[in-house]
């Protein structure tokens, strides 16, 4: 079973240390991956982002510019993720009236040696702490979930489609 892994999880060496893996010999790709996730809150917060009327100002504007840089400064916060060039991050919402949420989409693209799904699962999760930042003095009680990779494309393991 542990030589399995090793297999598996190529971020270890044989010996079972951490490392960071050597993509100086792949090729490079075209690389998109798509996340998403979900912040739900309170009817008065919501009614506040889609109006716009939140008293620290546009909530999804921010949020989207949150995402982006987030999507840019993975490997500062993820050990063992490489500094990447990405080529583009677009970031939507879709607002949910029938349970006060809001859907959180991240699409980022990049001609690599490596993926981008930490980078698109990032951008959504910093997009919805944004989200929580600028609406928790009318609701402390919003709950963040469901953020997962919806899609990735490009690299030597293909294309996955979330079923």
């Amino acid at each position: 079973m542990a030589d399995e892994n090793k297999a598996i999880f190529t971020h270890f060496d044989t010996e079972g240390n951490a490392r960071m893996v050597d993509v100086g010999e792949k090729v490079e790709t075209i690389r998109v991956a798509e996340a998403s996730g979900n912040i739900r809150m309170s009817k008065q917060a919501f009614g506040l982002v889609k109006s716009g009327s939140m008293a620290k100002g546009d909530v999804l504007g921010i949020a989207r510019v949150a995402g982006i840089m987030a999507a840019k400064k993975v490997d500062e916060l993820i050990p063992l993720t490489h500094p990447l060039l990405i080529n583009k991050v677009d970031i939507s919402f879709d607002l949910r009236s029938e349970d006060a949420s809001i859907d959180i989409y991240a699409k980022v693209g990049i001609t690599g040696k490596t993926g981008v799904e930490m980078e698109a699962l990032m951008a959504v999760s910093i997009a919805a702490l944004t989200i929580y930042d600028m609406c928790k003095a009318v609701d402390k009680s919003m709950v963040i979930s469901n953020i997962r990779l919806l899609m990735k494309t490009g690299g030597k393991s293909g294309t996955y489609i979330r079923g």
